[in-house]
Parts: structure tokens; sequence; C-alpha cells
């Protein structure tokens, strides 16, 4: 089945919320503070995208391995032992000094990440009824992106006094929070527990793939096109905020709170409407709108002659973004079998980290010949191309969907509307469930769904 048939067990979602909330913190504090290090010391945006490209690839590279992982072993032996080597990864890093190091330990972070993200994605629709799975995963958002808030604020105060070790302890003690969830949480996928599937829906996840689902296939595309297109403001920004508008770190580190604030008011906002929403085609579309919003955001920004006039912008941007990630977790939630969302969210989660990649090469090839400014400028006008590029295919999935009246076989709560059976972040990673962004800063960049701890 895809959703609990009992009660929701709101005392595991807010055991979730918890972890996710002081994960999120521990990893944006420590990225922001790794990023402005590097900025501080010199160097250039090739350093910082090769940072970004460290914390990224493995979600990338080991996306086939920890979704199967996630679906078929216990998911309190995943999030426990995960989280246990994590911390004791995070507190070698605060120690390492040279650069080759600090970016194999942080390749080996966020290979703990590839793990724990689609378990956490796959395990909050298995906690409630689906009802109430908007209301949860917009619980789960916010505590990602109230973490994501406050870190990159709280590195900037303190790489300016006590430089990065510090951000990075704290981050290490962080993933103890992750290890007591992991115990504390009744609700368990994978393993032994998982619960018999009926023959018809055990054929549907064992045939169940992406590529079969013509709406679902949009929907990633659309996202990872979009992202691609902008990913390289996430190496730009540092940049844009501490040499084009002359910003201290504290102030970047407000400044980019902005968006994360955004994707926190957006969340709530579009959790409410997602429930009149019972057309998965309707959701796609508004989707795609809400995308156009984020790069329109980005390309105004470009204009302001001070750092604190983006925060209204990024704030906007936010929401939209905010509003997205809503809509993508209950549209993955709502089609995929139970059984299989770990690997769907996995695959999800890739997708759009291998564009998110492919931004921080572009982002630091092209700040060694332009200005941040044009960069910028050049991220939003990219992005609102491929929304509208990708206008097209989208429409002819949803009247594809339409002409079909029936969505794919995935289940007990495939084909019904989000009152009806199925049902947010990420994402999200996660959030999510997914809605939360990789462990990198968060300033005018997306924040993807299936992308949290």
């Amino acid at each position: 089945m895809s959703f609990t048939t009992g009660p929701s067990r709101w005392s595991d979602v807010w055991l979730a919320t918890a972890a996710r909330g002081v994960s999120s913190c521990g990893d944006f504090l420590a990225a922001s503070a790794l990023i402005l290090a590097l900025q501080s010391a010199g160097a250039g945006g090739l350093a910082v995208s090769g940072l970004l490209l460290a914390a990224t690839l493995p979600l990338v590279a080991l996306a086939p391995l920890t979704g199967r992982l996630a679906d078929r072993v216990d998911s309190r032996t995943l999030l426990v032992v995960t989280g246990t080597v994590q911390a004791g990864i995070c507190l070698a890093l605060a120690y390492a000094g040279h650069p080759a190091l600090v970016i194999g330990l942080l390749a080996l972070l966020a290979a703990g990440l590839a793990v724990t993200q689609p378990v956490l994605s796959a395990l909050v629709p298995a906690m409630v009824r689906a009802d109430d799975l908007p209301r949860a995963s917009a619980l789960n958002q916010t505590a990602g992106t109230l973490g994501a808030l406050a870190g990159p604020a709280v590195a900037g105060v303190l790489v300016g006094e006590f430089g990065a070790r510090l951000p990075l302890l704290v981050d290490a003690g962080s993933y103890l929070a992750l290890v007591a969830a992991g115990l504390l949480i009744r609700t368990r996928r994978g393993g032994r527990r998982a619960e018999p599937a009926a023959t018809g829906d055990a054929a549907a996840v064992t045939t169940w793939r992406l590529r079969r689902d013509p709406l679902l296939v949009a929907m990633v595309a659309t996202l990872a096109g979009v992202i691609g297109a902008v990913g390289a403001i996430n190496v730009v920004e540092v940049f844009f905020i501490r040499e084009t508008l002359g910003s201290s770190t504290t102030v970047y580190g407000l400044v980019t709170g902005a968006w994360t604030l955004g994707i926190l008011v957006g969340g709530w906002l579009f959790a409410r409407l997602v429930r009149r929403l019972t057309d998965d085609g309707a959701l796609l579309g508004a989707g795609l709108a809400l995308l156009g919003g984020c790069c329109l955001m980005v390309l105004v920004s470009a204009a302001v002659p001070s750092a604190l006039l983006l925060v209204p912008i990024w704030l906007l941007g936010g929401v939209c973004n905010g509003g997205d990630n809503v809509f993508n977790n209950v549209l993955l939630a709502r089609r995929v079998p139970e059984a299989a969302r770990g690997r769907a969210f996995a695959v999800f989660g890739a997708a759009v980290q291998g564009a998110a990649m492919a931004g921080f090469v572009v982002g630091g090839l092209l700040l060694a010949v332009a200005d941040p400014r044009p960069l910028v400028a050049g991220c939003g006008v990219a992005g609102l191309l491929v929304v509208a590029v990708f206008a097209v295919p989208v429409r002819r999935a949803i009247r594809a969907e339409r002409a079909v009246g029936a969505k794919p076989t995935s289940g007990s709560a495939v084909g019904a509307g989000p009152t009806g059976g199925s049902a947010v972040d990420a994402d999200p990673t996660a959030g999510g469930p997914a809605g939360e962004p990789a462990p990198v800063p968060a300033g005018a960049g997306l924040a993807t769904p299936g992308s949290t701890r």
C-alpha cells in the first residue's frame, strides 16, 4: 500500500521534522563556511565549482544503488549506520588541511547523503494517511528550510569570527540528530518489515520505470533543464554579493537566507492549494509556471545596486521554488508504488543533481571570462528560455494524460486524488520529504526536491 491505513503517525513526522531541521542547519552551516573560506582565501570560480561538484557527484553516480538500498534494507539500519559514519567523516573534515583531502571527505559525506536522501523521502508518505501528506510534507520542508535559512547566516558570523573549523564541528554533531531519529521513528521501510504487496502491486513495482510515465518524465525533464540553466548562480552568487556588491560575509549569509525563507512560505501556501488540484496534469502545469517565476526573479536580481535589495526579490523567487517542490512531491507520491519510492526519489534526485553539476561547471568556467552581474542575468534568461521550450512537451503530456483518463498502475493509491488514497520536499530530500537543497547554499539557485539528509 502507498500510505498508512490507520491514523497518521504524527509523532514520527515530528521526529523526522526535528532531525531534518537540525541536520539541514548543520549542512548549510558547513557548506557556506567552506565556500566563504575558499572565496576569502582568494580562490576563483573553478575552485568553488569543484567544491560543489564534490558535494553533488555521488548523488548522481550512486543513485541506481542507493535507491534500491532504500527499498530493500531496513530504513532504521540505513539511517543509524550512515549517520554515524557521516558524523565521523565530518569530524575529520574539520581538521583536514589539504584541499584534495577536503574535497575527498566532502565527496564521502555526499555518498552518505545519497543513501539517507531516498530513505527519508520514502518514509514520510508511509507515516501518514493520503489526506495528511501535504501537511506532513510541508512540516518536513519547513524544518529543512528553517535549518537552511539559519545555516548560511550563522556561517557568515562564525567564519568571520572563528574561521571554518567551528562550523564543521557543529555539522558533525548535527548528524547525531539523524541517528537519534533513525532509532526513535517507529515507521520503517525495507528489509523484512516491508509489507507484502498484492500480486498486481508486486507486478507494478517490478515493472515500474520512470520513463513509462510521460507525466513524470515531463516533470523531471523540465526541472532538470531549468536547474541546469540556472545552476551556475550557485557558483556566481558568492562573487556577485561579496565582490560586485561589496558585502561582508555576514550580509552574504543573511541575503542568501532570503531565498530559503521564501521556500518556507511557498511550501505552506501551496500545501493548502494542492488539495484542490486533484488532476495530476494541473499539478504539472502549475509547477512549470512556478519555475518560470523562479527564473524571472533571478533575472531581476541582476539589476540591483545593493545586496539588501536582493532580499525581497529572492524572497519571491523562493516562494515559487517552495510551491514547485510541493507539487513535485505530491506528483511523485501519487504515481509511484510505495515499494518503489526509494528508487523513484533516487532517480529523481540524480536527474536534478546531475543538471546542477552542469551548472556548477559552467559557472566556474564563465567566471574566468565574465563579471558576475551579467552572468546572473544570463542565468535568469537561460532559465526562462528553458521554461518556454518545455511548455510544449508539458502541454502534450498533460493532454495525453487526460486523453487516457487513468494514471499508470502504481499500487492502491494510484489514480486517486489527494483526498482519495494518494496525495508532498521535497525533497526535499527533501526533501521532499524532498524539497530541500543539497548541502550547498541555496541562494538564488533552485532548491530541488529529494536533496536533503
